[in-house]
Order: structure tokens, then C-alpha cells, then sequence
């Protein structure tokens, strides 16, 4: 597991939400099977990245105003590129 440093509040059943604009955000799975949805800001799909069991953790790095959709619990967290 990569350290990170946590930048913002636990963002629980994420829906378009650019995560307080950040960069990099830590999302962990609640439940099994669940997707993480990465969209631009014109609202097209540019990425899923699939989580299978509770616990999986996942971190996305997108633009500022890329928004992510997620059943779990996602947060913003900074690396040293940030």
C-alpha cells in the first residue's frame, strides 16, 4: 500500500463528484463487486475500474473537475507529484 496524505473529508455513494477537486483520490470498496466510475467534465465515461470484495482499495488519478461515481467510500489524498 502506497502512503498517502489525506487532503479532504470520506465522500460515501459518490455520484459525478469531482472528490473537492482533487487530483488523486482514495477509494475503498463497502461491499463486493463495485465500480469506480471515472467521467470528464462533459460527463463521457473515461474510465471503470472494478472492485471485487470489501476492503479494495483503489487510487484514481484524474483532473481537477473529472467527477467519479462510487458505492463506496472515496476521499482526497495527496502524493509527492502533488
Amino acid at each position: 500500500m502506497a502512503t498517502v496524505i489525506a487532503k479532504g473529508a470520506i465522500v460515501s455513494n459518490a455520484s459525478d463528484n469531482n472528490i473537492g477537486s482533487a487530483q488523486f483520490v482514495y477509494c475503498m470498496a463497502t461491499g463486493g463487486d463495485q465500480n469506480v466510475t471515472v467521467k470528464d467534465s462533459t460527463g463521457s465515461t473515461l474510465g471503470v475500474v472494478p472492485t471485487k470484495t470489501a476492503g479494495d482499495v483503489v487510487i484514481i488519478e484524474k483532473a481537477p473537475t473529472d467527477t467519479i461515481s462510487f458505492g463506496g467510500s472515496a476521499s482526497a489524498v495527496g502524493s509527492p507529484r502533488s
